[in-house]
């Protein structure tokens, strides 16, 4: 059985996104591969560039995406937005295939350490990923990430968002059965 493939939409090592991917991944019965996309180079999409060819890295992930039975992606926030690192990302993808996501089920989540949790990046999300084959199933936003969650043991803290997200993992471990 292929896992179900899930990574952060962040280029930083210390990425609060991937913590949660992590918390995330260890709560889903079914196994997981998590993917830290910062350890990948992808170099900026231009026109120019993708003449020259879709870079390995981005084969690569796409490859993963394409034998994935699911996702589960964390989207990180920079002023309102994804990631230029995760706009890239997409943009790489959708020269191999514009529906990339190929009807994949996604778990899309997001933390900041702000009160909205990176809302913005999750709403642009939850509106893009249809564009590109994608359904997003479930989705949460964990706000106020340091107040909420314990990076040293991995866990979420807050009861209430704790219990929130066992009801998102459930209702997503559910659909993908489907």
């Amino acid at each position: 059985m292929n896992k179900i493939l899930a990574f952060a939409g962040s280029s930083s090592p210390t990425s609060i996104n991937h913590q949660l991917i992590l918390n995330i991944s260890q709560r889903i019965s079914d196994p997981v591969e998590v993917l830290n996309l910062h350890e990948l180079e992808f170099p900026m999409y231009s026109i120019v560039k993708e003449k020259n060819g879709i870079p390995q890295n981005v084969k690569f992930l796409y490859e993963k995406i394409v034998e994935a039975p699911a996702l589960i992606i964390a989207v990180n926030e920079y002023n309102a937005n994804v990631s230029g690192f995760f706009k890239n990302i997409i943009d790489w993808l959708s020269r191999i295939e514009r529906k990339f996501f190929n009807g994949k089920k996604i778990l899309l989540m997001s933390t900041s350490p702000g009160q909205r949790g990176g809302a913005s990046a999750l709403e642009y999300c939850k509106n893009q990923f249809p564009r590109f084959g994608g359904e997003v199933v479930e989705s949460f936003s964990l706000p106020q990430f340091y107040e909420n969650f314990d990076s040293e043991k991995g866990v979420i803290v807050n009861e209430v968002f704790d219990l929130g997200v066992i009801d998102v993992i459930t209702s997503f471990s559910q659909q993908i059965k489907v």
